[in-house]
């Protein structure tokens, strides 16, 4: 890792309100690496991550000045989170957030963000435990409905419309029998899933959380291997599929032909949501809840290396495995969950669906449309 942080201005709008009933939010702390603003700047890209802790999404650039930005806000229990240029999706408690950017070329908010997120529409799903989320070749959005085992999109009359389920869940029903949790997308549609165990009963798949955990192929419902710990967001990249093997603390590297896995890099903390740019790999890491990883290889890992469990962002060289620059979080928020770069974005910002800037943020087409 680069040894030295950053020092950072954050430009940031700040968090809304509290959502009624969540825990008064304490200070957080965050930190980047001395090189992040140049990677960023010479990777052209922004990042957006999630914490469905304490339900706010945050959006990372570079200032005019080169400082790195921080903007954030929040979103109940903010989840999976997918980019299409002008256009984030986000799933959060019970909906799923399109926000679309309200700038026009060349047009800039409060002087310096390049792109202004406003939440548009939220499809209303009921707490089905949307995990990652993306969108297919004829822009469906397709989503991980981790409660009910499946594969799933959206539907006007209805929470959602199941799309696929793997072959050894029964029934769809609302147990979270194996923990389904991760989607790649490959060619417009999803290729695979991560699943955390094979279990077919009521969260059969928490006594199973150090072993058996597996990457599926939609199309043919193969399992490619069943020797992953909490697999989580299969990426598809070259002839290989990268994981997050969470259980041991390993971005991997899995040969969809023969299921063989091979370590890229060690990353200290439990690894869920990550996003390819450039030969490179984003990943979110989060501290343990209960203070150790109990049950899984990564707690011994930690301790073998003397290490502590971190909560941020790591940017990995998949070429080398080596962690080349970093956003570390310490304080209150200790959990994240997805990461999305988001290529082409110098400094974007968002504004949140509750906020008073919701209610007095108003842009139209100025040409008037007629009536036929």
């Amino acid at each position: 890792m680069s040894n030295a942080p950053a020092p950072m201005a954050a430009a940031s709008n700040g968090p809304s309100p509290a959502t009624p009933g969540a825990p008064k939010q304490t200070n957080t702390n965050l930190t980047v690496s001395r090189g992040l603003s140049d990677w960023l700047r010479a990777n052209r890209t922004s990042i957006a991550f999630t914490s469905y802790q304490t339900g706010q999404l945050f959006l990372v650039g570079v200032t005019p000045g080169g400082t790195v930005s921080f903007n954030q806000q929040n979103f109940s229990r903010a989840m999976g989170v997918c980019y299409q240029p002008g256009r984030l999706y986000l799933g959060t408690s019970h909906q799923i957030w399109r926000l679309e950017n309200m700038l026009r070329p060349g047009e800039t908010a409060n002087q310096h963000f390049d792109m202004a997120l406003i939440p548009r529409n939220a499809q209303t799903t009921g707490d089905v435990d949307v995990h990652e989320v993306g969108t297919d070749a004829a822009g469906r959005v397709i989503f991980v409905n981790t409660k009910y085992s499946c594969l799933a999109t959206l539907d006007l009359n209805h929470s959602f419309r199941p799309i696929w389920k793997p072959d050894f869940i029964s029934k769809l029903a609302p147990e979270d029998r194996c923990h389904l949790n991760g989607m790649a997308m490959d060619g417009g549609a999803p290729r695979y899933v991560t699943a955390v165990s094979r279990s077919d009963s009521l969260t059969g798949w928490r006594e199973r959380r150090h072993e058996g955990g597996v990457l599926i192929e939609v199309a043919t419902d193969r399992i490619v291997t069943d020797q992953l710990s909490m697999p989580h967001s299969p990426r598809v990249h070259g002839d290989h599929v990268l994981a997050l093997d969470s259980g041991r603390g390993h971005l991997i590297r899995i040969d969809p032909a023969s299921g063989e896995r091979a370590d890229i890099a060690f990353c200290p903390g439990f690894l869920r949501g990550m996003s390819l740019h450039n030969g490179h790999a984003l990943v979110t890491v989060s501290k343990p809840r209960n203070g150790t990883f109990a049950g899984l290889a990564l707690d011994t890992a930690l301790v073998s290396r003397d290490a502590e469990a971190w909560c941020g962002v790591l940017i990995v060289n998949l070429a080398s495995g080596d962690i080349v620059e970093w956003i570390k979080l310490d304080g209150f928020i200790t959990e994240l969950f997805d990461v999305a770069v988001m290529p082409g974005v110098v400094c974007p910002m968002s504004i949140g669906p509750d906020t008073p800037e919701m209610r007095s943020t108003i842009s139209f087409d100025r040409e008037i449309s007629p009536l036929s």
